[in-house]
């Protein structure tokens, strides 16, 4: 009988440094660095070429598919056991107590950008896979460690990918919770941008110069900023007590007559925004007390009208919930307002797996009229749900209790990962329950111990699956 966690333990020392190695390699979108083989950027086509030239290394056959994706691959049969990655992240965002990039070791844990999502548990699985391989194990089927490289964007990775290469037959993503998560809602990333204006010096009121909030869609805005002209001294005042009474940072300056807003939120995944503070919402609640000219007036009615105060889509009349999944979810991830070029918003809704989406395009088709916005679509995931009596759930499973020496069961997650993109895959591990949720956070970070517990539940659970 193999002690898989003895094995691991003999290679943790490796692991760490391997991982470390990965967690310094800036592996964010960089649309300004892309080029032909490098179509995120350079710091993303370094982290896909590391890890390739690493599994080339160590015995794997690779394959490089125009730097979107790639994997690495052992073993023979007819089937394809499928562990899908990513190595891009988030950018690193401010407040850090150590270098996002330094994979700094205190107290027993990385601190890095990606430790958690998803380096760390790209790692444990390299590692379980290695295992699987040097211990010469009898398997009838291949197994291959797929890379995207947009996960944290738009997906166009596995896109091309799977355009190019074979579906596996079974696999799962190590890029979200233990025990297994077996139902994903469904995603609709879109942009409301104003198509008709209604004037920008037009109307009566204060004068609306720009507004900021947010960098990605799957982000809740940490900090928002906005600049009005022609309000009166008192606002200052209004202001430090809209910030008192809400418990959130700010400050507002004045310069010739222009009023500098600026207040801060609470920055958590877009798949659970009701956990964290949105900086531009707030700001919009506060600002929709005055009244604007024109344009400007329309874009703070707009998210105010819409948004603010309400993750669920209760003020647009589309709230849902489902016993699979759980409630439908909405996240204003970027807000912004110029007099040059008017508003848009950007949103990343989340919903059940047996929601009515088309209902819910028409009502948000609808909605932006009333405000002379139109609705344009980004990007959109169908839902994904796996049976819970399905053969991969089971072996998982077992091999989650077996290693763990608790009871497993089943979870469903408002955040998308790429096991929605196989026909028979679910997301497996590697954060444990009771783990903080730091992706996309400061200070995000994989606990060593767990590390090494998830790389041996990795290495048996690929074995199972591919003997």
């Amino acid at each position: 009988m193999i002690d898989w966690k003895q094995e691991v333990e003999k290679r943790r020392d490796d692991l760490i440094h391997d991982l470390q190695a990965l967690l310094q390699i800036e592996s964010v979108l960089d649309p300004e660095s892309a080029k032909e083989g490098a179509p995120f950027g350079e710091g993303i086509d370094r982290a896909l070429t590391h890890f390739l030239e690493k599994g080339e290394a160590d015995g794997f056959s690779s394959k490089n598919l125009d730097g979107y994706a790639g994997h690495l691959e052992f073993g023979e049969g007819e089937e394809l056991v499928g562990v899908l990655c990513h190595l891009d992240v988030v950018p690193a965002g401010d407040g850090w107590s150590s270098d996002p990039f330094a994979a700094e070791i205190r107290d027993g844990r990385i601190y890095a950008r990606g430790a958690i999502d998803d380096k760390g548990p790209t790692m444990a699985a390299y590692y379980a896979m290695k295992i699987v391989k040097e211990l010469g194990l009898d398997v009838s089927k291949r197994v291959r460690m797929i890379f995207g490289t947009d996960e944290e964007s738009n997906w166009r990775c596995v896109k091309h990918y799977f355009k190019q290469e074979e579906m596996p037959t079974i696999g799962f993503a190590p890029d979200a919770d233990f025990p297994i998560i077996y139902a994903e809602k469904g995603i609709f990333d879109c942009e409301w941008k104003q198509s008709s204006a209604v004037g920008a010096g037009e109307g009566e009121g204060a004068r609306l110069v720009s507004f900021d909030s947010g960098r990605r869609l799957n982000m809740v805005p940490d900090y928002a900023e906005a600049v009005v002209e022609g309000l009166s001294e008192e606002v200052e005042a209004s202001f430090n007590a809209f910030l008192a009474d809400t418990g959130l940072t700010g400050e507002v300056a004045a310069t010739d007559g222009r009023y500098t807003f600026k207040l801060e939120g609470v920055s958590v995944h877009g798949s659970k925004p009701e956990t964290g503070k949105n900086a531009g919402l707030f700001l919009a609640e506060f600002l929709s007390a005055y009244s604007f000219e024109g344009d400007g007036d329309a874009f703070i009615r707009f998210v105010n009208e819409y948004l603010t105060s309400d993750s669920e889509g209760t003020k647009l009349e589309i709230a849902d919930s489902d016993e699979v999944s759980g409630p439908l979810t909405l996240n204003a991830g970027i807000m912004r307002y110029t007099v040059e070029e008017g508003g848009k918003v950007g949103m990343n809704l989340r919903y059940p797996v047996s929601h009515d989406f088309e209902r819910t395009r028409g009502i948000l088709e609808e909605a932006s009229a009333q405000f002379g916005y139109e609705l344009n679509e980004i990007e959109h995931l169908a839902p994904h749900h796996v049976p819970e009596d399905h053969p991969l759930i089971k072996t998982l499973m077992s091999v989650y209790e077996e290693q763990t020496g608790e009871d497993g069961y089943l979870i469903s997650i408002g955040g998308g990962t790429y096991a929605r993109s196989l026909d028979a895959g679910v997301a497996f591990g590697a954060l444990f329950p009771g783990e903080d949720e730091l992706a996309h956070q400061k200070d995000e970070y994989i606990d060593i111990e767990n590390l090494m517990k998830a790389t041996a539940i990795y290495a048996q659970a690929i074995y199972e699956l591919a003997k």
